[in-house]
């Protein structure tokens, strides 16, 4: 039977040759007083109406919990960064992350991929994969994996890739080699995403009030309307917002990806606002029927729009 480093280097070597930017493995234990920050977070109505981050607190935690027999947290970034634009400056802007198809089908795929591996490679093993939908902090778990350190955006933030990338991973009962190298933080005095933030959602260094962030009233936000008081902040913004990570140094000399899958849909960035703006809902099935954006549902995406006209 292979030791652990090799296990886990093999692991990580399968990672990259899937197309993975960066692969860490750390322990299933708890993140050291995650407990203690997310009630604080919770508790402060920073999570708006994410009414799911109440909920079993322990579970989002401890993966133990959340998969019993947990031994190994792996985690996987994938870069979604593309110098892509779209076309007309004057057209409502739609986060970077939603140019292409849907992450979470892709990258879980990906993470099928890894598993299979590891059973017929190295050791016969459960494991649960998770991509940015299940009850795991996977920002922490990257952060002692050695992946990156939390910015002041409260976003991952990685020397070599910036932060235009998904965090997905794999809980195993596997035993394997773990990262002992914590990244510092390399933020230092730099305040740019603080002070580019139009609607002031970072309220302190890494802490995000969702309730006044873009990002999550024009996506997450369920409610008929937008806040009156936000009116002229959204500098365009009609799905996610890139702000914070466009002015952040760390994002100045990044690579574009290489996922096929992820490519933005050509359709997609020649929308001019008239198109925007005369889209009907069977116009918005057919083009963002693969896309992120259809998460918001048509009548999502027209409270948007009209949100920055009125």
């Amino acid at each position: 039977m292979q030791d652990i480093k090799k296990k886990s280097q093999l692991i990580r070597t399968e990672a990259l040759r899937l197309g993975f930017l960066d692969c860490g493995i750390t322990s299933a234990e708890p993140p050291e007083n995650a407990v203690e920050l997310l009630k604080d977070w919770v508790g402060k109505g920073y999570h708006g109406e994410m009414k799911y981050m109440e909920d079993h607190l322990d579970l989002r935690t401890d993966p133990q919990k959340f998969f019993e027999g947990a031994r190994s947290v792996i985690v996987m970034l994938q870069n979604y960064y593309t110098s892509e634009k779209q076309k007309d400056p004057s057209s409502p802007v739609i986060a970077r992350y939603s140019y292409g198809g849907d992450y979470h089908s892709i990258i879980s795929k990906k993470l099928k991929k890894i598993l299979d591996f590891i059973q017929a490679e190295i050791q016969p093993c459960r494991g649960r994969i998770f991509v940015d939908s299940s009850s795991v902090l996977e920002k922490s778990f990257a952060c002692r994996a050695g992946l990156g350190w939390i910015g002041k955006n409260s976003l991952l933030l990685s020397r070599k890739a910036g932060s235009f990338f998904f965090i997905g991973g794999i809980i195993t009962d596997l035993e394997l080699d773990y990262n002992q190298n914590i990244v510092k933080n390399y933020c230092g005095n730099c305040k740019l995403c603080i002070e580019a933030c139009p609607t002031g959602a970072i309220v302190r260094p890494g802490v995000l009030d969702a309730r006044k962030c873009i990002s999550y009233l024009t996506i997450e936000n369920r409610r008929s309307g937008l806040p009156a008081e936000l009116k002229g902040k959204f500098q365009n913004r009609i799905f996610g917002c890139d702000i914070c990570q466009d002015v952040c140094p760390w994002n100045k000399n990044i690579s574009p990806h290489s996922e096929p899958k992820l490519e933005p849909l050509p359709e997609l960035l020649e929308m001019t606002k008239r198109d925007w703006y005369n889209l009907d809902e069977r116009k918005f099935n057919e083009i963002f029927r693969c896309s992120e954006v259809k998460r918001l549902k048509y009548s999502g995406l027209r409270r948007n729009l009209e949100f920055l006209l009125h």
